[in-house]
């Protein structure tokens, strides 16, 4: 009989305890008292509690690589750059030259007819007057000419001179991975996992080797 009471009452303890615990925590802490602890199964497993984000990366990941060139180092500084900037100097200096040349004619002639003007006759005046202008259109058919024939040469040494940068620069960018190799001045925008790479330099010694080769 004993024994049965016993075990009620023990039920009822067991009972009672979460209720009495669970009032406890919601209480507030009396000013000047220390607070109690949490009785252990009131303690949440660190491993149930959410975890704050990983960080993202500060660096973004290079997706690729893009060249750039120097084109105005490149065309005044290689070998071929020179000889074609040579090139064409020479061929500007050597028209001008001509050009100069006509001038000086037609400015003699136009003086010699203006020193001989008062003594000429109207029909005189009139032939002088006709070789002038034809003197004159002559020099500016001359000029244009020449004109032309520069501008040939220059679009001439400078397609070459863009065919072997991009030969050159071909070969460079497959050997190191490169997506696309473009001049420095247009690019105006590079995205997020993009790497610009300064080619300049090999760029002008693979140039200048392959000129030396085919000498």
């Amino acid at each position: 009989m004993k024994s049965s009471i016993l075990k009620a009452i023990l039920c009822s303890l067991f009972l009672v305890l979460p209720a009495v615990s669970l009032q406890a925590a919601e209480q507030p802490t009396a000013p000047g008292s220390t607070p109690t602890t949490p009785p252990s199964f009131l303690k949440t497993d660190p491993a149930l509690v959410p975890q704050p984000a990983a960080k993202e990366l500060l660096n973004p990941v290079v997706v690729s690589r893009i060249g750039l060139v120097d084109l105005n180092k490149i065309s005044g500084e290689s070998v071929i750059g020179k000889a074609a900037q040579k090139q064409i100097k020479g061929l500007q200096a050597k028209l001008q030259k001509q050009v100069e040349a006509k001038r000086t004619q037609i400015e003699k002639f136009k003086a010699e007819v203006e020193r001989q003007l008062p003594t000429l006759t109207p029909e005189q005046k009139q032939s002088k007057s006709k070789q002038f202008q034809k003197k004159v259109e002559e020099f500016q058919k001359f000029g244009m000419k020449a004109e032309k024939e520069l501008m040939a040469a220059q679009e001439k040494l400078t397609k070459g001179l863009f065919e072997a940068i991009g030969k050159s620069a071909e070969e460079l960018g497959k050997a190191k991975g490169l997506t696309a190799i473009v001049i420095n001045r247009e690019l105006l925008f590079l995205g997020a996992g993009v790497e610009p790479v300064d080619i300049s330099a090999e760029l002008l010694k693979m140039l200048d080797e392959k000129g030396a080769a085919k000498k």
